[in-house]
């Protein structure tokens, strides 16, 4: 059972986390990462596929697997529908990736050389 004075003191830590942060300069909000958008994407490509599929087989427009491999034959059959669909219509979203690798790349490169003439210079 939650209390009024638990959620109200969770309202005045979060008011003053909020505050704390806005005294040092910096915001509080979550941005998730273009590597982790493309992934919930392409999963969610991937599920609206395997429900395609299995909505096909089960009406018999598809064929369904051998056997009791019904649920191998949809998976493998959206894996392979999704994959293309992937390619073109999240060209934009792996693009922005690349940015991002590419920049994670440069910094790491940059300290790699600032260390390399730290040691040099001793």
């Amino acid at each position: 059972m939650v209390h009024w004075e638990d959620s109200f003191s969770r309202y005045k830590l979060r008011q003053n986390a909020q505050q704390n942060s806005q005294e040092r300069g910096r915001v509080v909000s979550f941005t998730p990462s273009a590597m982790f958008r493309y992934t919930l994407m392409r999963l969610g490509i991937f599920v609206g596929s395997f429900l395609a599929i299995w909505g096909l087989v089960y009406v018999r427009v598809l064929p369904s697997g051998l056997g009791s491999s019904n649920l191998f034959w949809v998976a493998l059959l959206a894996l392979v529908v999704s994959a293309p669909l992937s390619w073109v219509l999240l060209r934009r979203q792996r693009d922005a990736v690349a940015v991002q690798v590419a920049e994670k790349v440069d910094r790491a490169k940059e300290r790699l050389a600032a260390n390399q003439s730290q040691e040099d210079g001793v």
